[in-house]
């Protein structure tokens, strides 16, 4: 009981906190601390949120993809799969991981993962940031688009409980291939977008500098998302020192929530995912 007391007053702490701070922050800015290269990296909220990580690699069809990680590992005594985009800190190791952009065997790597977790019955932690998945012509030739799609149909009717946490930044269907989730969490300072606000700005005015006029509309930041709907909980940062605190509120929120959704039957679960996004579409 004292636990609980502690967990729901640092959760009220970091709340009161978010409130204060959230009408002071244009849009363009949120885009902005989201690409920040000081921001902690899938790695490092693997490295938190879990223990004993063990990673796999490749797709069992063409090869391993560096910007996607994907292992299991403990959420506490909870065994859980744990997929990442991984844009990388150093300049070389965001050259081996493609800056996150994801190729077509990164996300086939993924579903083979999630799979694997239905198979024995393991929760799915998704840890989403990426610009967008890659684009280059050998992408498309190995089936980019078709992998994506394979990702979105099966994680629909996944017969185990996934979240979706976003990080830094959620660009298009890069980011919704690991997205289709019983709940979409984003970090406060994250963002959400079919489109980056200099696409955007480019499309529509033919000037990628309106770009913060662009970010307005897109309704792009964590508490606008929020607001319609479309993700379940906004969780509150801190300065990069304290951002401890952060990790271990998060930990608990996610032990707590995959402790509840394993509790449900199965079919209970596949279906209220399916109503989510149905009910995202009829908005």
């Amino acid at each position: 009981m004292a636990a609980n007391l502690s967990f729901n007053a640092s959760l009220n702490t970091v709340r009161e906190s978010y409130e204060s701070m959230k009408e002071k922050v244009q849009p363009y800015a949120r885009v902005l601390a989201a690409r920040a290269k000081n921001r902690p990296t899938s790695q490092s909220f693997i490295a938190n949120l879990t223990d004993d990580f063990l990673e796999f690699h490749g797709d069992r069809r063409f090869g391993d993809d560096g910007a996607i990680i994907a292992g299991i590992a403990r959420i506490n005594d909870l065994p859980v799969t744990v997929i990442g985009i991984e844009k990388g800190i150093t300049l070389q190791e965001s050259i081996k991981r493609n800056f996150g952009a994801a190729h077509p065997e990164g996300y086939r790597k993924a579903l083979r993962l999630m799979k694997q977790a239905e198979k024995f019955n393991r929760p799915v932690l998704c840890i989403v940031d990426t610009s967008g998945a890659y684009c280059g012509i050998g992408a498309e030739e190995r089936g980019q688009g078709q992998a994506i799609a394979e990702n979105l149909m099966e994680m629909m009717t996944l017969k185990t409980p996934v979240i979706s946490l976003l990080i830094g930044e959620g660009g298009s269907g890069g980011a919704l291939a690991l997205a289709v989730a019983d709940q979409v969490w984003m970090m406060e300072n994250s963002v959400y977008s079919v489109i980056s606000p200099e696409g955007c700005a480019s499309i529509l005015w033919k000037d990628s500098q309106k770009m913060q006029e662009a970010a307005e509309h897109l309704k792009l930041t964590a508490q606008d998302l929020f607001e319609m709907g479309v993700v379940e909980r906004v969780i509150p940062e801190s300065s990069a020192k304290e951002f401890d605190k952060v990790y271990a509120l998060l930990k608990t929120m996610l032990y707590d929530s995959f402790q509840s959704a394993m509790q449900k039957p199965t079919d209970e679960l596949v279906a209220k995912r399916y109503q989510r996004f149905r009910q995202m579409g009829i908005n």
